[in-house]
């Protein structure tokens, strides 16, 4: 048995009575709990009287007729979709019934599964209609570590954990792929810690050449290469008494490590060219999108550099398994966005929403936002619709391995389904072989052996 209403209460009105008993019998087959009459004027004051999902509605009945019933619905109970039904199907009544408020329009005859359908996709955009109505309440009320908002489970586990360690003058990793806030909650991190009144400063450490990155960390003296003119204290000396953020830090040069490591046992740092050894009091935040612990293994980062950095681990979700999220950080770019450009948008529509929730968010919240600022910008409305959001989000369709098919000609061998499987786990573990590994049930050093014989690096 199918068990696709879930549940839900459907109002069957048609005043043919063996129409709606068929109705009633292949709805209930379907999960749903239907009550049926042969009246409009009945249908209304069952409407008045009780709480149903969703209203199934002849469109041609002595009286009171679908499209008036309907029309009445909307007016009393506009959280109530009404799907319409008809054996003198045109143009003309499905306008008229959309008109007067019908979610969906079907002609007769047609099939029970045809139905099930539409009222399945009405109770599902009436569902995001609502959940989109709450939405400026909800960011209000959201849960959050500063700017870091989420109230899905993942998230709910990173606030209490940040929160726990705010306070500690630990060393914090923060992981996770790019776009996923490790900024923001080092940012939190330092200004709910005991060293909020001291500076905060970030360094990239992919983003400057190995001996500019050197220079920067460490500081250096006059004359200790050719265009150093005078001494200069490094981020670690100006970041004294507060937090020094290493954004990125698994792209740091090999050479590099070893220094970075000896500063933080023994806290003190010596410049480029410098004699002396400077001490130095900063909490150190560090951040990277790779794993680590396969740079370990490939030797591209320092076993004893990661323990040293490793204190607390912090793993930031990415946004496409934060579920609702999605749509609590888009409202809060909206308000944002639309104030800043002095636009009257008051919301996203459910088929914006619908889009936003569906879409994979390769580059996560840094997407999304650029995503709502592209929107906003375009918006004419009153509310975001899908036709503002960017093309690849509002035609993005969600596409499948293909691993075994009807035909036997398509079938594969084992060997291939794991290939597939491997490659498609390592995927949405946002090449992450660690995390990959253990969702496979492999250790790493299996999942570089297949992964080397699959030709992948």
């Amino acid at each position: 048995m199918s068990a696709s209403g879930n549940g839900k209460r459907v109002l069957v009105v048609d005043d043919d009575q063996s129409m709606s008993q068929l109705l009633e019998r292949g709805l209930a087959r379907r999960g749903f709990v239907p009550t049926g009459t042969n009246s409009a004027a009945e249908a209304l004051a069952l409407v008045q009287k009780e709480r149903f999902d969703i209203v199934v509605a002849d469109l041609n009945m002595p009286g009171t007729n679908g499209l008036e019933l309907c029309a009445r619905i909307v007016e009393n109970r506009a959280d109530t979709p009404v799907v319409v039904i008809t054996a003198f199907g045109s143009m003309d009544t499905a306008i008229a019934a959309i008109r007067a408020g019908a979610y969906d329009f079907i002609t007769k005859p047609f099939e029970l599964d045809a139905l099930v359908l539409a009222l399945d996709r009405a109770l599902t955009h009436y569902s995001m209609r609502e959940e989109v109505k709450l939405l400026r309440r909800a960011v209000g009320a959201a849960e959050r570590f500063d700017e870091l908002i989420g109230s899905s489970p993942e998230m709910q586990k990173v606030h209490a954990l940040l929160e726990d360690v705010a306070q500690s003058e630990a060393t914090v990793l923060l992981t996770g792929e790019t776009g996923t806030g490790k900024e923001i909650a080092a940012k939190g991190l330092h200004r709910r810690g005991p060293r909020r009144d001291g500076p905060f400063i970030a360094v990239n450490c992919a983003a400057l050449p190995e001996a500019l990155l050197e220079s920067e960390l460490f500081g250096h003296v006059k004359g200790a290469f050719t265009d150093a003119k005078e001494s200069r204290d490094g981020l670690f000396v100006r970041a004294n008494h507060g937090t020094l953020f290493l954004d990125e830090i698994g792209d740091m040069p090999p050479s590099l490590q070893p220094k970075l490591l000896r500063v933080l046992q023994d806290r003190t740092v010596r410049p480029l060219g410098g004699t002396e050894e400077v001490p130095v009091d900063v909490r150190i935040i560090a951040a990277t999108h790779r794993d680590l612990e396969s740079a370990i293994e490939e030797k591209t980062f320092r076993e004893d550099l990661y323990f040293r950095i490793n204190v607390i681990h912090v793993a930031l979700p990415p946004l496409r398994s934060r579920g609702g999220d999605v749509l609590l950080l888009a409202q809060s770019f909206l308000e944002s966005l639309a104030g800043r450009s002095r636009k009257e948008i008051a919301g996203i529509s459910a088929t914006a929403a619908e889009k936003l929730l569906a879409y994979p968010w390769p580059g996560n919240i840094r997407e999304l936002q650029n995503g709502i600022e592209r929107a906003v910008a375009v918006a004419r409305a009153s509310e975001l619709l899908p036709e503002d959001l960017p093309e690849k989000i509002r035609d993005y369709k969600r596409s499948h391995v293909l691993v075994v098919g009807d035909d036997p000609k398509e079938l594969v061998t084992m060997d291939e389904l794991e290939r597939r499987y491997t490659l498609r786990v390592l995927e949405l573990a946002g090449g992450n072989k660690t995390m990959a590994a253990q969702i496979l049930g492999f250790d790493r050093k299996t999942l570089y052996r297949k992964l080397e014989k699959y030709g992948v690096k």
